[in-house]
């Protein structure tokens, strides 16, 4: 008869590092909504947006459609905040549904995430893959490198 395993392999199994981290390699934020858009057929295009409005990655081309996709999901979000969010809730997502197709913004952390959709889409499995994009997107940027600040030096004086 043969060894367990753990005795066959002796020491080799306890000298490898235990794994700490997602078995899901870290994407940037353009990969995340890259993702996004080959998992969900549906989603036509899509900007992630960080607190302040800034765009940090989208599914479009050229410039003024992605501005127009992120201004007019962050209004979107605004005014039904303004509506219907209080000083202790805040609207995370919704959808604007229209005859072309649906407009959906969620949001999490410090981050949203505006997505154009053909019509009549399935709004849970949308409003999921969203929110996993926002994840994978949030994941990127805290692993981000932040830029270093950099000490003046100290000039020396000579007291005379």
């Amino acid at each position: 008869m043969r060894a367990a395993i753990g005795e066959e392999l002796g020491d080799g199994l306890r000298k490898r590092a235990t794994h700490v981290g997602s078995i899901v390699w870290p994407v940037d934020v353009a990969s995340a909504l890259a993702d996004l858009t080959e998992i969900s057929s549906q989603v036509e295009a899509a900007v992630v947006v960080d607190a302040e409005g800034a765009v940090l990655a989208s599914t479009i081309a050229e410039e003024p459609g992605t501005e127009r996709l992120a201004v007019a999901g962050l209004a979107l979000l605004e005014a039904a905040t303004s509506r219907f969010g209080t000083s202790v809730r805040t609207v995370l997502q919704l959808e604007a549904a229209l005859r072309e197709g649906s407009i959906f913004v969620a949001r999490e952390g410090g981050l949203a995430i505006v997505a154009r959709t053909s019509a009549a889409p399935s709004s849970g499995l949308v409003l999921y893959d969203l929110r996993t994009c926002l994840r994978a997107a949030a994941e990127a940027e805290q692993k981000k490198p932040k830029p270093r600040s950099r000490r003046a030096k100290k000039t020396e004086t000579a007291d005379a």
